[in-house]
């Protein structure tokens, strides 16, 4: 799980007693809980080696934040966000096999009301801004329409600008299009910012 929730004014109403050792310590060990999508081990030493914090503020903060189990340190509001995570993949597959992207000869799949009524200039032969929209290059058609939902729950209304500003931050960010729409589809987002998420991307790749 490389991507989760945040809310910013829920975690410092819950930290602001930490130290700022502490404080890294603990949003260290929710990445390392939401990459591994398990328990903390409880080998502290390990994990404080693997942290690079020191032994007493790691082992504090588990005492606060997680609960110890034979398993290993579990949070369990971690754990419902990664089941949540988990039944939107399940989703995600379950689009995906009834059918992948409309191949040539068939007609593409209708979106009513979510485009201007007057048609622009297209970007591609496969990206229109009508009523009938055909997936983006190097995108599913299942994390795309999903997509299109949330746009237009936000009546947000999908043109060649607004893909060309997607597909814009998801290369500063050094993402897919693809990726940076799913991201949206998780956060709830119409469109993504590369600053938004350039620093959680470095973390996963420095963990790799």
């Amino acid at each position: 799980m490389h991507y989760y929730n945040f809310n910013i004014g829920d975690y410092m109403k819950h930290t602001l007693h930490l130290t700022p050792e502490e404080d890294l310590a603990y949003r260290r060990l929710l990445d390392m809980y939401y990459d591994t999508e398990a328990p903390i081990p409880n080998n502290i030493p390990l994990v404080s080696r693997r942290l690079r914090m020191g032994l007493e503020v790691v082992e504090s903060v588990l005492n606060e934040f997680f609960e110890f189990t034979e398993e290993g340190y579990k949070n369990y509001r971690a754990d419902g966000e990664i089941a949540d995570y988990h039944k939107f993949l399940e989703k995600q597959k379950a689009n995906g096999r009834l059918g992948g992207r409309p191949k040539k000869g068939k007609k593409p799949i209708a979106i009513p009301n979510l485009t201007q009524s007057e048609p622009k200039k297209s970007l591609n032969n496969k990206q229109q801004t009508t009523n009938n929209i055909h997936t983006p290059d190097g995108v599913s058609e299942s994390i795309f329409k999903d997509y299109l939902e949330v746009r237009k729950t936000k009546k947000a209304k999908w043109t060649d600008t607004a893909l060309k500003g997607l597909q814009r931050e998801a290369n500063k960010a050094n993402i897919s299009l693809e990726k940076a729409m799913q991201i949206c589809c998780e956060r709830n987002w119409v469109g993504i910012k590369a600053e938004w998420v350039k620093d959680e991307v470095k973390q996963k790749q420095a963990w790799e």
